[in-house]
């Protein structure tokens, strides 16, 4: 059990990782999937570190290439990207099938390596999941002239709700991020799936997640709404759902 943070070369560059081992019991391990210029360090993924400390279970967590601690630069990454440094981490720091869990862009992160990897996922636990989100979410959000902008320049900035930096949204991401929907029809996931969706979620409608769920191929699908909840979904009874969830799973 370590907890530190440590670095593995990945395919853009170094990534930044904290993995905790715990009992080898026969319990998959715990895999924690960030959201959009998210880090390791956020209250979901630090209350799950705390909670596998002390459940004796393996649990990993990292930084997407340009992001947080890991090297490179966000503007140049891409859905792509992302997925693949999350495919080198798993691949490179875990053994065996685990529970994967990814909060928003991260759903779109666990869904992609679940469908490259159906062997390492024991189950998924999606919060306020948003797959594809670039193009049924983002995209039509943005305004002729916004979406002229990104095309011309190759990049918009706009405000951000979550920090004082404003968000960043490139060409790239865009284009990228049609390479990758997987929307388009059944999703080719099979293990438990479970999904928590608050209904106040002004960044990822609650129709998405439906939306999501009615697509997947696995027989053991459970969707729990909070109709207070909003998208980050870190107040104290939500943490206490998430890891409820896992407990049961």
């Amino acid at each position: 059990m370590t907890g530190e943070k440590e670095f593995l070369d990945g395919p853009h560059g170094r990534l930044a990782y904290r993995r905790r081992t715990g009992e080898k019991d026969g319990r998959p391990g715990i895999v924690w999937l960030g959201g959009y210029r998210s880090d390791m360090l956020g209250t979901k993924a630090e209350h799950l570190d705390q909670w596998s400390q002390a459940q004796g279970r393996d649990f990993l967590r990292f930084d997407y290439s340009g992001h947080g601690e890991s090297e490179g630069h966000f503007e140049a990454g891409s859905i792509g990207d992302w997925a693949a440094d999350a495919l080198a981490m798993i691949d490179a720091k875990t053994t065996g099938a685990q529970i994967l869990v990814g909060s928003s862009m991260g759903g779109w992160i666990a869904a992609l390596t679940a469908l490259k990897r159906p062997e390492k996922a024991a189950a998924i636990v999606f919060i306020a999941p948003a797959p594809d989100f670039t193009e049924k979410l983002m995209w039509p959000s943005f305004t002729t002239e916004q979406q002229e902008t990104i095309m011309r320049e190759g990049k918009l900035e706009l405000p951000s709700d979550y920090s004082d930096e404003p968000d960043l949204y490139t060409r790239k991401l865009i284009e990228d991020g049609r390479d990758h929907l997987i929307m388009n029809g059944p999703v080719a996931i099979h293990c438990p799936v479970r999904i928590l969706q608050g209904m106040k979620d002004d960044a990822v409608p609650f129709a998405h997640a439906l939306d999501f769920a009615a697509l997947l191929e696995s027989d053991d699908v459970e969707i729990l709404l909070t109709p207070k909840g909003d998208h980050r979904l870190s107040t104290p009874p939500d943490l206490e759902r998430l890891t409820r969830i896992l407990d049961r799973l």
